[in-house]
């Protein structure tokens, strides 16, 4: 059975996502309870489940335990996404990235310098994305090694590194910089 169609529904996703968020394996019994629905109903998707190898069950006894098989879904994670991502969004997402891979196209010259600030805000916080991609999360930066990494993009650093802190991309004390959750970034 297609992988795409299997993970359609969603009580099959709300099964994997209870599954994936457990330390321990489940049983059916704790699974329709958990879900509010009868055992017979988690039979039924478990089976769907286990013909993509979403998942896999081991016997203890009389009961059987459930297990998210992460390898099977690893496989299929970038289509997944894709399809969780769309969800309630209809294609607004893929618009979203076209407008993004534009305005990237627009502003950074071929050798990936930026050819200017842009003056509307949206496009400059793309821009600025972009810049904070080459950084990593929980590392702390001196002020040099910022302005050496924003003088790959745009000779005007104190600008950016500005802007930087003034849209949430980063954090600053006592000179030192550290990159924000991306949870936290302008919007």
């Amino acid at each position: 059975m297609n992988f795409y169609k299997v993970m359609g529904d969603t009580t099959r996703i709300k099964l994997l996502v209870l599954l994936a968020s457990e330390e321990e394996p489940l049983s059916g019994q704790e699974l329709a309870e958990r879900l509010g629905v009868k055992p017979p109903t988690i039979s039924h998707h478990i089976a769907k489940l286990k013909e993509i190898s979403a998942v896999y069950e081991r016997r203890e006894k009389n009961t059987v335990y459930y297990y998210l098989n992460q390898k099977a879904l690893e496989i299929h994670h970038e289509g997944l996404f894709t399809v969780l991502s769309r969800s309630g969004k209809g294609d607004k997402s893929m618009e979203d990235q076209k407008e993004r891979e534009q305005i990237l196209q627009n502003f950074l010259a071929k050798d990936g310098t930026l050819k200017t600030i842009p003056a509307q805000r949206k496009k400059k916080l793309i821009i600025f994305e972009h810049i904070v991609k080459g950084l990593e999360l929980g590392k702390k930066y001196s002020e040099k090694e910022i302005n050496e990494h924003i003088q790959q993009f745009h000779e005007d650093y104190a600008t950016i590194r500005r802007e930087f802190i003034i849209n949430h991309y980063m954090y600053r004390e006592a000179g030192i910089y550290e990159l924000n959750p991306r949870e936290m970034w302008a919007k």
